[in-house]
């Protein structure tokens, strides 16, 4: 992309990258539908939950540009979406400081669910935080030593769910400022309705990992990719889609979870994976895969929403 002519209000959306929101919102959302399930919902935590999981992907973009561009990884031959760092569009620095007042934000934020779920929340958020900058940044980048896919999983999937669905229930069940995790506010079917969006949060990874996997070879970038080649990043992104429409069907299969058939709406999106996965299988270049990657954060979307509905119901 041309770099000329680009104001300064969309070189700091570039930044930011919105498009990556989904991400943020897609685990609050099924947070809120499990709470609405166990009748534990409330409206002032799950919102806070969103706003802060929101600060922290843009912080984490943030840091991504930062970082990155340090480091030499975003070189004249990306495939990807422009860096405004690398480009010059803004500099350094002030990328640098935007990326940790986003994340002070994210924190002024989360004092008010550390006062709803105590200890627990507190640790987690700032393991949140950390993590975003961690990331690209630090002595042992994590995306630069294949652990980039596990950093998704755990945080924007498994924690980001239990997280918003735990305050929620925290706030009705439990004292201020519990120390433990009271009894009932974080239950095994949290976990597991963790699972779909971790694995296509997870996969959003994926598609920018085969997408700039020459690239990152040659800046020393070891992503998953990297290491094992398209032929694992692939079968991974296969495997992590066959686990996300595996729980809706477990869920209602097994009676102990009581779900009726609305818990299987996720299917739904079935046929806008699978043309997903088809130019996941077969391309390599940005011309194909960069549609491929905001594709994957709309079915993360829409698999989540049917999701969060299907639970409610």
């Amino acid at each position: 992309m041309s770099t000329q002519n680009v104001s300064r209000t969309k070189a700091w959306l570039m930044a930011a990258r919105p498009q990556t929101l989904p991400a943020a919102a897609a685990p609050v959302a099924v947070g809120i539908g499990l709470a609405l399930a166990d009748g534990v919902f409330a409206a002032l935590p799950a919102l806070a939950a969103f706003v802060g999981a929101a600060l922290i992907q843009v912080g984490t973009n943030f840091a991504n540009d930062y970082y990155d561009a340090k480091q030499g990884a975003d070189t004249e031959n990306r495939e990807g979406f422009t860096r405004v760092t690398a480009s010059g569009l803004i500099d350094a620095a002030e990328v640098k400081r935007a990326m940790y007042l986003t994340f002070a934000a994210a924190i002024l934020v989360g004092t008010y669910l550390v006062s709803v779920g105590g200890v627990p929340i507190l640790v987690v958020g700032l393991l949140s935080v950390a993590s975003g900058i961690a990331y690209t940044g630090g002595p042992y980048p994590l995306g630069y030593h294949g652990l980039g896919d596990l950093f998704v999983f755990v945080f924007f999937g498994v924690v980001a769910v239990t997280g918003t669905y735990y305050v929620q229930a925290a706030s009705v069940v439990a004292d201020t400022f519990p120390v433990g995790i009271p009894p009932g506010t974080l239950p095994l079917l949290a976990v597991l309705a963790s699972l779909p969006v971790a694995a296509i949060s997870t996969n959003i990874l994926v598609v920018n990992n085969v997408r700039d996997k020459e690239e990152d070879a040659t800046t020393g970038k070891r992503t998953l990719a990297v290491r094992f080649g398209y032929g694992v990043a692939r079968a991974e992104f296969v495997g992590l889609l066959v686990l996300a429409y595996a729980v809706p069907v477990a869920l209602l299969v097994f009676d102990r979870f009581e779900f009726g058939l609305p818990v299987l709406l996720p299917l739904l999106t079935l046929p806008y994976a699978a043309l997903v996965t088809k130019t996941m299988l077969t391309e390599t270049k940005g011309t194909a895969l960069n549609p491929a990657l905001e594709q994957t954060g709309k079915l993360l979307a829409g698999f989540s929403l049917l999701f969060a509905v299907g639970l409610a119901i």
